[in-house]
């Protein structure tokens, strides 16, 4: 499967009742999806049961597709500090099993991964999910029943295709010292 594609790489969006993930494949620049779906947690009643599936299927998608890198919707921060710890960990553990396999992660925040797909940082999980039907020319049946966890770890996907495909500025030096003091033999 990864000889066909120059990049693989999974998107999570963390849940602590439905964990959303999405594998974008990318070919010459191109992405398209290759699957999504959600990890369903809900049937655990114990918080570490579900921290446990967790790492189990998201080690799994990694060891079946063999991501290149993983991009993770960050915690956005709310009210409930409970509920933003219990995130936290589900995340936390995806990450984990990513690096058990040297996948490298990056984070993005729910507001920069929508701003990506659909040019606004407030679009709803409906909008995310439409744009990803257009940009990736995916078949409207194959998401009508998708879950919008599913579709927002695709989107994270996305993002992190779009981000890793924008142009690098080298970082100069900050200061006339920094500069003289990195090339003390360009100055007389």
């Amino acid at each position: 499967m990864t000889d066909q594609w120059d990049k693989i790489i999974i998107g999570i969006d963390p849940g602590t009742n439905l964990m959303g993930y999405g594998i974008l494949g990318v070919r010459r620049g191109k992405p398209q999806m290759i699957a999504l779906g959600v990890i369903k947690l809900s049937r655990f009643e114990s918080h570490y049961l579900r921290l446990r599936r967790i790492y189990e299927r998201v080690l799994g998608l990694v060891e079946q597709y063999l991501p290149d890198e993983m991009a993770i919707e960050a915690p956005f921060f709310g009210k409930n500090v409970q509920s933003m710890l219990k995130l936290g960990r589900a995340q936390g553990v995806a990450m984990a099993a990513a690096l058990a396999r040297d996948v490298p992660i990056t984070e993005y925040e729910p507001r920069k991964i929508k701003m990506a797909i659909t040019g606004n940082g407030a679009a709803s999980k409906e909008q995310v999910r439409e744009m990803l039907r257009r940009i990736l020319n995916i078949d409207s049946s194959m998401l009508e029943n998708a879950e919008l966890d599913a579709t927002d770890g695709l989107a994270a996907a996305l993002c992190h295709h779009y981000e890793s495909m924008r142009p690098q500025i080298a970082a100069g030096p900050k200061s006339w010292k920094e500069f003289i003091a990195k090339n003390p033999e360009r100055v007389k």
